[in-house]
């Protein structure tokens, strides 16, 4: 089911951004007069799943959902059809229009994608609001399990202050922080200290196998019970709290390995707390690896209510939510930015996270929620925006390096130049997805 509700959620996102993006080309070369051959969502490789001629476009649907596009008229691009481009020009190609018109068609799919992503930071605000944790109510600081965390330093317990010079105020500053930081203050014990970190710290970051950073320290709460898990008949039920183990008091998750590493395979008994506050008491089992077969759940107002952080809420008025989504749409563009900056330098290692579509299909939630839906199909809109900027030729960015070259020399490069700068830049795009998708396959084996 998980599989069903992630996988719906990928191809939604997808499908949306990928639709949206080859509008922003559709729409202007239909206003200056520019015939457009087809519109595709997916790649039709040698056959489409659905096609249909509307005047002079074919409208369909590929079978590869790698990405869509929109073929012009007179344009070179990625089917390169020199046969086409052998013939006079015509007054409807886009070889014909004026450079101007020509460049408002290649950044009219990027400027959608942003666009889109104002729009939904926009209306999250005016209907989610914004909620975050204040670090200063985590009492007993941030649980520590990965291990390039644990390597230069950090250990469950630590209460983050700073990152480099900026204040941690709320939790999410740190995601936002992390990417660029250099030095990471903590506070350990009433003792404040400052880590380090080393320079491919990405990198050893992404190659971890844990992809948990500063995690909250909460209760052990029961999600689910595995079919496989020895307790699976204790009647068990979502939002009961394990309170203690052989009347030892269990105050976080990550106390439970303690608690169990030297009862493999015993029977223990816990005190539940229950969700109307009542307190029972069970016998459970341990497997042989000292495991509860319980998948540990979250409740965030459940958890506030128990002490164990203070969630900061804003609400915004209508008017209010186009500045807060305005700030929003803006930090994420620094933020990707800075990834990108810290991807295309080799000696911080953050090419070893880079991913393809898997790594998209598991940023998506295993159940259904419109407001992470939303937030990340924002986050996508601005990286696929982003990434089609590059100057790389095949890309739009490349299209509008030479149209902006042709601007300001009043030369046009010759369409035998264009043509092979295009094949350059098909060959770069793929030797990246294939770098990308190929991370994907070598964590997937190694994990």
């Amino acid at each position: 089911m998980e599989f069903i509700i992630k996988i719906s959620q990928f191809l939604l996102s997808l499908s949306l951004l990928i639709v949206l993006h080859e509008l922003g080309h559709f729409i202007p070369a239909k206003l200056f007069k520019t015939k457009v051959e087809k519109f595709y969502l997916f790649f039709d490789v040698k056959f489409s799943l659905f096609k249909k001629k509307i005047g002079d476009t074919v409208y369909g649907i590929g079978w590869l959902p790698l990405g869509g596009y929109v073929k012009i008229a007179g344009m070179i691009d990625e089917s390169m059809d020199k046969e086409q481009m052998a013939l006079p020009p015509q007054p409807w190609e886009f070889r014909s229009k004026p450079a101007w018109q020509r460049l408002i068609i290649m950044l009219g799919g990027v400027t959608v994608n942003f666009i889109l992503a104002y729009i939904i930071y926009v209306v999250m605000s005016f209907v989610y609001g914004d909620a975050d944790v204040k670090v200063d109510s985590l009492k007993d600081g941030y649980w520590i399990n990965n291990p390039a965390l644990l390597e230069i330093g950090f250990k469950t317990g630590d209460k983050v202050l700073a990152i480099n010079d900026t204040p941690i105020i709320n939790d999410s500053d740190i995601g936002y922080n992390l990417i660029s930081a250099e030095t990471i203050t903590i506070n350990r014990g009433g003792e404040e200290k400052v880590i380090t970190l080393p320079e491919d710290f990405l990198g050893q970051y992404s190659s971890s196998k844990s992809k948990l950073n500063f995690e909250y320290r909460m209760p052990f709460m029961v999600d689910k019970v595995a079919d496989t898990s020895l307790n699976v008949n204790k009647g068990l039920v979502q939002g009961d709290i394990i309170k203690s183990i052989n009347g030892k008091a269990l105050t976080y998750f990550d106390q439970v390995e303690e608690f169990t590493k030297d009862l493999n395979n015993q029977t223990v008994t816990v005190e539940i707390l229950k969700a109307d506050n009542s307190i029972i008491s069970k016998e459970l089992k341990l497997d042989e690896d000292g495991k509860f077969g319980i998948r540990p759940g979250y409740n965030a107002s459940r958890f506030e209510d128990l002490g164990y952080f203070d969630v900061f809420r804003k609400e915004y008025t209508f008017g209010e939510s186009f500045a807060a989504g305005g700030r929003k749409f803006t930090k994420t563009i620094t933020n990707y930015f800075d990834q990108l900056k810290a991807i295309f330098n080799p000696s911080t290692g953050a090419y070893k996270g880079l991913g393809g579509f898997k790594a998209i299909y598991d940023q998506f939630s295993p159940v259904w929620s419109w407001s992470y839906f939303w937030g990340l199909t924002a986050f996508l809109s601005v990286m696929l925006a982003i990434l089609n900027l590059l100057p790389i030729p095949a890309l739009d960015g490349g299209h509008v390096m030479f149209l902006l070259y042709e601007m300001i020399s009043g030369k046009k490069p010759s369409e035998k130049f264009l043509e092979r700068a295009q094949m350059v830049g098909f060959f770069i795009l793929i030797a990246l997805v294939l770098f990308a998708n190929g991370n994907d396959i070598f964590k997937a084996i190694t994990d």
